[in-house]
């Protein structure tokens, strides 16, 4: 991977590439990429650990809810899930479904990793209803529920920095057989389109990610989806929380074995790169394109609504050594003040429907 992005700078106007390109690079390359080697990246043996991973109440719960919504919406049976990883939460979904919902199920996963495609394989054999495709593109007037957990996140981004009040882009070069940032002036009229839409205005030594990749993977979402719900759950900052002093270095962070480290341009195919989003601009461009917000929550709040506590009254056993105990304590660890949902945010946008005229959680006035 190293002597692929060295060869790649080498041979770029100026010897320099933008982050997206490096980022791209560490994480997509079809063979050196992150996400594309056969390596184990979530959970306690890889890098880092997701949501559904904790547990599968989170997948059983999601089914139990996008049931209530097909119910009371009239929306298909369809479900797609962009970015499965290990295929941890289709499962959950999918047990969930077959043993209480019953109804038949079509259920889309859209997954670039050839290594995560062979996870999913194997893990949901069983579901015949389960459909993979390589791409979001590949899917045409889906009606239904598009839904993804920390896809966002994953996205190259560009960097840019305010000095002296002129706007820069952070780029990429090589230094004594390293690589190192290099500030040029501004340039890219997509970055400023960017900064015009968002209402975002640096100040001074302020550095922040331009994530121009979820504009385009929005506008496939928007494409891909005739009528429905896209339920989206990342970490993020609104344009305020983006301003706050605390944000001024930007959100660009490596994980490699559960330890997170400020330098990026070490070991690039070895360690997972994320950012966090922005949700006013996902909003926003979300309405340019048609697709309404209804709500954005934090994610233990969600939880709670789509009735987490019910799972918790249903599923006692004084045992604390049993299967259900500790299911009960993951369901604990997902709604625990300061605990891992509190630093989640679900979306929900719509396409085609009346969503003011509905109520999205059973026990919602």
């Amino acid at each position: 991977m190293i002597s692929y992005i060295k060869s790649f700078i080498q041979h770029s106007p100026n010897q320099l590439i933008t982050y997206a390109d490096y980022i791209s690079a560490a994480l997509y390359h079809p063979e050196y990429g992150y996400y594309m080697r056969d390596q184990q990246k979530i959970g306690r043996q890889g890098d880092f650990i997701t949501t559904s991973n904790i547990s599968d109440i989170y997948g059983r719960l999601a089914a139990k809810w996008f049931s209530y919504i097909c119910e009371k919406t009239g929306l298909p049976n369809a479900f797609c899930e962009i970015g499965a990883g290990n295929g941890r939460f289709a499962h959950a979904f999918l047990q969930e479904w077959q043993e209480s919902i019953k109804r038949p199920l079509h259920y889309v996963i859209v997954e670039t990793s050839p290594y995560h495609r062979r996870l999913q394989q194997n893990l949901l054999n069983q579901y015949p209803s389960v459909i993979q495709v390589e791409d979001i593109t590949a899917i045409k007037d889906f009606e239904g529920m598009i839904f993804s957990n920390e896809l966002f996140d994953a996205l190259p981004v560009h960097v840019i920095e305010k000095i002296n009040g002129e706007l820069l882009e952070v780029m990429v070069g090589i230094q004594n057989e390293g690589f190192v940032e290099q500030r040029v002036p501004l340039t890219n009229p997509a970055i400023l389109q960017f900064l015009q839409e968002s209402g975002l205005e640096l100040k001074e030594r302020q550095r922040i990610e331009v994530p121009l990749a979820m504009k385009v993977m929005l506008g496939s979402i928007a494409t891909a989806i005739k009528k429905g719900l896209i339920v989206t759950a990342d970490y993020g900052y609104t344009n305020e929380e983006w301003m706050h002093p605390a944000k001024s270095t930007g959100s660009l962070r490596g994980f490699f074995q559960h330890q997170m480290y400020d330098n990026i341009l070490a070991n690039p195919g070895a360690m997972d790169i994320t950012t966090h989003i922005h949700f006013d601009y996902l909003i926003e461009k979300g309405r340019q394109l048609a697709l309404e917000f209804v709500t954005m929550l934090r994610q233990d709040e969600f939880l709670l609504k789509a009735g987490i506590l019910q799972e918790l009254e249903n599923h006692y056993d004084p045992n604390p050594f049993s299967e259900v105990s500790k299911r009960n304590r993951a369901i604990r660890s997902l709604i625990m003040p300061g605990g891992m949902s509190s630093y989640f945010h679900i979306v929900i946008q719509e396409k085609g429907m009346e969503t003011q005229d509905i109520n999205l959680f059973k026990n919602q006035k």
